[in-house]
């Protein structure tokens, strides 16, 4: 078995005994791969709701026997030659460096932070580290993607290319045949024979599973020049793919069940209250269950893959506190407190279980008892999805620093926003799982003598998502005075973060910190599907006021245009929707007509502007997955994004509408608004950016950047230019 850290031949395998027991724990983990489960069949239809947005395309992967008896075999091959591999790495990496500039460089992603906040904290002297950063380096704002949305614009960052030329547009794409939205970082194509004994359905081919990301990151490039690369929790690497490095999987990867996060609310409220969790089956983002009360014991059952149940018992303890029996373990709930990661077996169809981990939080004790579930997270002890490269990477993690959340988005924004677990339950979970990420990165840090450590923190993202509103000058409610300085708390803990890890960039590393986009206020939904609707360019089925989810209602032949997602609005084009009624000929002045009509669209109850610009995607974009890209994508005004409703595809009876969920705080605005920052302990080019973000570097510079920095020519196919002074 090859070592975890592939990054140095130099160096020892493992430092101190905690690394042995890990590399121990992963060989007696082998044995465990084999058990993974099977299951079959298309994910459930609220699976569709469990994305960034609400809605989503969450998925199931279905594993082969095959496959995973053949990973084993690969496992021990590989550890016979292990030595050999070391030996041959270290006559490839003589002579590597001798064009570098560094040794080393460290990228530090602060998903979502915000130019114009980081500025003004740095002047009043609340971020001292940053502000250090830029004295010493540089610092300037970062131009970000069109739209600018994280799968965008992280896998701009990794690839250096436009979205045209990666194929990544949106959270979401669209199936042509039939309109249905898919994920649009990933795909899975299920074993088509199985072998069915009793009970049991054993799969006879192979599942497989797509990275739907185009173009080629930089740490494969580096890979092939022996400089190794550890990359942490970069957002659209699920599925991981092989390269001469390691990597944890973010954004995408899905929890056990197949989504992007569902969670479970349980309650004991009696049944005929209106407000009772029992009386909501369904939530969006999660599910409402009852709790059954007999004999001062509460149980319930929590659903995973192929809807296999595992029962658990919650029996109070007194007013604070309550036993939790689930899986064979006991554990106590204390209120308001989560316990650490519970890891689970699910029964399933096939010839073995699949492994998951949750965390239980007991909300309420008295008079009735409620517990919140996260969403059942892929075990990283026992990963039954490809999360990690190598594949046991994400074993020796668990091992190593304790398990830690697998799933894309983590950190629980929907169980906020249906008053599931409140703010300060959120802001717990935020920490926990920011906790766990510090610990993964900084051991990195810890063993990379050469190449490259990145990761991304998304913890900056989510609590300026969810309490935004905080910022706002007429923010009222509940906890205005405990959470108004919770995003510049946030930023200062982030602060502290860039200033361990300035602690690790000698005079031969190069530090990156930099953000994907900034953050604005998000008061008010657009639904445009709704404005096409009124000016004749989107039909209805006869009889039909509004429409339902994922275009439900919508008459496609008398259809020109429509929107789903976050930014784009899409053509209905003949001979590329499989319902199309507009000719290639039509199309361009339809574009034209729409942006003529769009850009400046004025909110008459607010008296604002709520879209700044559109822009044609044949402008902005080139690359050969054009044809994929929305045909205009939105540039809406501060203030404003695209509706919840029209996020999922529905048509509503009115364009504008008032967002009242905690998710108070968006980016899916025009570009020019939303810039990201770059600071970095090295002199790098177009300083004036800060003043004028549009001529400064933007984040497809970072990947030619980092090639340059190692003396590894920068492919011409990359259209970023390196920063390097």
């Amino acid at each position: 078995m090859a070592r975890p850290d592939e990054t140095q031949s130099q160096d020892a395998l493992f430092h101190g005994q905690k690394h042995i027991r890990a590399f121990i724990g992963v060989l007696l983990a082998a044995s465990g791969l084999l058990d993974v489960f099977f299951f079959s069949g298309a994910p459930p239809h609220d699976a569709l709701h469990q994305a960034y947005i609400g809605p989503g395309a969450g998925f199931a992967f279905l594993g082969s026997f095959l496959a995973i008896a053949l990973s084993l075999l690969a496992s021990l091959v590989s550890l016979l030659v292990w030595p050999f591999r070391i030996l041959w790495l270290a006559l490839r990496r003589q002579g590597r460096f001798g064009n570098a500039q560094v040794k080393k460089a460290i990228v530090l992603g602060l998903d979502g932070l915000d130019p114009k906040l980081t500025e003004q904290w740095m002047a009043e002297g609340k971020l001292p580290n940053l502000a250090r950063l830029r004295e010493t380096g540089s610092y300037s704002r970062l131009r970000t993607t069109f739209p600018p949305l994280s799968p965008v614009a992280w896998s701009t960052f990794a690839t250096g290319v436009n979205p045209a030329r990666h194929n990544i547009f949106d959270f979401l794409n669209r199936d042509l045949r039939t309109y249905a939205p898919e994920l649009s970082s990933a795909r899975v194509w299920p074993p088509s024979r199985f072998l069915k004994i009793l009970r049991w359905r054993i799969p006879l081919s192979k599942a497989h599973v797509e990275l739907k990301r185009k173009s080629e990151p930089f740490w494969n490039i580096l890979g092939r020049n022996a400089i190794g690369s550890t990359i942490l929790r970069v957002p659209v690497t699920f599925p991981p793919e092989p390269f001469n490095g390691r990597l944890l999987s973010a954004m995408a990867t899905p929890d056990l069940r197949g989504t992007q996060g569902s969670f479970s609310y349980f309650s004991s409220r009696p049944s005929n209250n209106p407000s009772a969790a029992a009386d909501a089956p369904a939530a969006e983002g999660g599910v409402r269950l009852p709790l059954t009360a007999r004999n001062g014991r509460f149980t319930g059952s929590l659903t995973g893959p192929e809807r296999a149940q595992v029962r658990f018992e919650v029996k109070a303890i007194d007013d604070m506190s309550a036993e939790l029996s689930i899986d064979q373990q006991t554990l106590t709930l204390r209120l308001g407190e989560y316990t650490d990661w519970i890891r689970l077996r699910f029964p399933t169809r096939g010839i073995a279980s699949a492994h998951g981990i949750v965390r239980f939080l007991l909300t309420a004790i008295a008079p009735d008892v409620s517990v919140y579930v996260t969403p059942v997270e892929i075990d990283p002890e026992n990963p039954a999805l490809p999360i990690s490269y190598p594949s046991y990477y994400a074993i020796y993690l668990a091992k190593l620093l304790g398990s830690f959340a697998t799933l894309g988005m983590a950190e629980d924004t929907w169980a906020l926003n249906e008053g599931a677990i409140d703010e300060d339950a959120f802001l717990k979970q935020a920490t926990l799982i920011q906790a766990e990420r510090e610990a993964m990165f900084f051991s990195a840090l810890d063993r990379t003598k050469r190449g490259v450590v990145a990761c991304v923190f998304d913890t900056s993202d989510r609590v300026q998502h969810m309490f935004y509103r905080y910022l706002e000058p007429t923010s009222h409610g509940p906890g205005l005075a405990r959470h108004a300085a919770v995003i510049e708390d946030l930023y200062r803990d982030m602060d502290r973060v860039v200033g361990q890890t300035m602690k690790y960039a000698g005079p031969e590393t190069a530090l990156f910190v930099l953000s994907d986009h900034g953050f604005c206020s998000f008061r008010r939904g657009v639904n445009l599907n709704a404005w096409l609707r009124q000016n004749g360019y989107l039909a209805l089925e006869t009889g039909l006021a509004e429409g339902g989810e994922y275009f439900a209602g919508i008459h496609w032949p008398r259809t020109r245009a429509y929107t789903f997602g976050l930014s784009g609005i899409y053509l209905n084009v003949r001979g590329r929707e499989a319902q199309g009624v507009v000719t290639r000929e039509e199309a361009s002045a339809l574009r034209e007509e729409l942006k003529s009509k769009l850009a400046g669209l004025v909110d008459e109850a607010e008296g604002a502007v709520a879209i700044r610009d559109v822009y044609d995607a044949n402008t902005i974009y080139n690359g050969p997955y054009l044809d994929a890209a929305p045909d205009l994508i939105v540039g809406y005004a501060a203030g404003y994004r695209a509706s919840w409703s029209a996020a999922v595809g529905k048509v509503s009876a009115n364009v504008f509408e008032d967002n009242s969920k905690c998710w108070s705080g968006d980016h899916c605005v025009d570009p020019s608004l939303v810039p990201g920052v770059l600071f970095s302990n090295r002199k790098l080019m177009a300083p004036d950016s800060a003043v004028n973000p549009s001529v400064g570097p933007g984040i497809e510079d970072m990947a030619p950047t980092i090639l340059r920095l190692f003396g590894v020519d920068v492919p011409r196919w990359m259209e970023g230019r390196p920063l390097c002074v």
